[in-house]
């Protein structure tokens, strides 16, 4: 799942250490970040959380509007670049929660694409009918990983 950059702007990286731990806060300059004093991923030691990501396009424009099964590789594709930002990769994905706009219109073709993704990682994974902000948005995506490696 290599296709091309599917990341808005150039992700920030701001590294500091607490007690001992190293922790990694990526920003990607969305257009709630500063508002709502969140972050793109954080990574503290071996964990890694990645923020509701959707299938806003660098342009601004919503990606495949309506379409879930294409909203839900681009999606995935923006979040494994800002996970390798914190040199995390998809096979590091314990948990994925999907908020879906419309759970029997879109459920199966959100399926079908994370098991494409994630063949033979198989995270967990939970799925919310939700009223998401756009029209046409169809699903949103956050994951959490495990980088064994840094236990």
């Amino acid at each position: 799942m290599k296709p091309a950059s599917a990341t808005a702007a150039p992700l920030h990286t701001e590294t500091t250490e607490e007690s001992g731990v190293a922790i990694s806060t990526v920003f990607s300059g969305g257009r709630f970040e500063a508002i709502g004093s969140y972050s793109r991923v954080k990574r503290v030691g071996p964990l890694v959380y990645v923020a509701g990501t959707t299938a806003i396009e660098p342009s601004g424009q919503l990606h495949a509007p309506g379409d879930t099964y294409a909203q839900t590789l681009y999606i995935l594709r923006r979040i494994e670049e800002a996970m390798a930002e914190v040199d995390a990769e998809l096979k590091h994905v314990v948990r994925t929660t999907v908020y879906l706009s419309d759970m029997a219109a879109g459920g199966a073709d959100f399926v079908r694409a994370h098991g494409e993704v994630f063949r033979g990682i198989n995270p967990v994974t939970a799925g919310v009918e939700a009223g998401l902000t756009t029209p046409g948005m169809m699903v949103e995506i956050a994951v959490d990983a495990v980088i064994p490696a840094a236990l």
